[in-house]
């Protein structure tokens, strides 16, 4: 299966960690993030990685070059922050097949080979690592309801009033469908191309999401705190939870 990273992000909120470096080379228990990512994939059988680069791009090229761990790598530049569906566009030409997508800012002790069974069992469009937050959190992220099948049935981007406390994380499976959502999608508020309106219009187009509950844990490393909390989870061997668990820990939101 091949896999896209989305790493072109500045990481204005890192500062000053990412002064010199992009978001991705950010080092969290002794490795940059993209490196956790990377692992992370190929253990999943990613075959081919696509990598989406912006901001100081270079010092991500120049570190990974053209492969990691025999897998290769092909890098595509997103000149400008027009948002996640925006960056996903970039790798376009390069998808012919059912793909991995991962936000290269998450660190993730989780249940992805899940999401990956998913979607090979041909019943499902697309699916989705997602995780509850705390209600009062639920406003800063992609939010999804369901039905009682686990079918993702409507996505809002960080909504003032949430329809449910059950949000997206950084881990999704697609088929190439995505991406003619993505040409179609108009800018946000945020003058954004946003991945959560192109899986909405995915979903009203007949389309068959299926929402997978985390059974672990992720941190979204938006802030220093949000890596050193990374960081110690993973230093302390933090491992998911029983599938009656829930992920409690929770990073803040891009």
């Amino acid at each position: 299966m091949q896999a896209v990273v989305l790493a072109a992000g500045e990481g204005t909120r890192l500062r000053p960690l990412t002064e010199d470096k992009p978001k991705g080379m950010v080092e969290v228990a002794g490795k940059p993030i993209l490196t956790h990512c990377f692992e992370q994939l190929v253990e999943l059988g990613a075959e081919e990685l696509y990598v989406v680069v912006g901001y100081k791009k270079e010092a991500i090229i120049e570190h990974y070059d053209d492969e990691f761990e025999g897998v290769p790598i092909t890098y595509s530049h997103q000149r400008e922050q027009k948002g996640l569906a925006h960056a996903l566009l970039t790798v376009e030409e390069y998808i012919d097949d059912d793909f991995m997508l991962m936000l290269g800012d998450n660190i993730f002790q989780a249940n992805l080979r899940d999401v990956i069974n998913r979607q090979q069992e041909d019943r499902a469009d697309a699916a989705f690592l997602v995780e509850e937050v705390p209600w009062d959190e639920a406003s800063r992220y992609g939010v999804c309801d369901t039905n009682k099948y686990g079918e993702i049935t409507n996505v809002v981007e960080k909504p003032e009033d949430p329809p449910s406390n059950l949000v997206m994380t950084g881990f999704y499976t697609f088929t190439p469908a995505i991406f003619h959502a993505c040409h179609l999608v108009q800018p946000s508020d945020r003058g954004e191309l946003e991945i959560s309106d192109a899986v909405d219009l995915l979903l009203h187009s007949g389309r068959t999401i299926d929402a997978i509950r985390m059974d672990g844990w992720r941190v979204d490393v938006g802030y220093p705190e949000d890596r050193e909390y990374a960081t110690e989870l993973l230093e302390e061997g933090v491992e998911p939870e029983s599938e009656e668990g829930t992920a409690e820990a929770d990073a803040s939101a891009e």
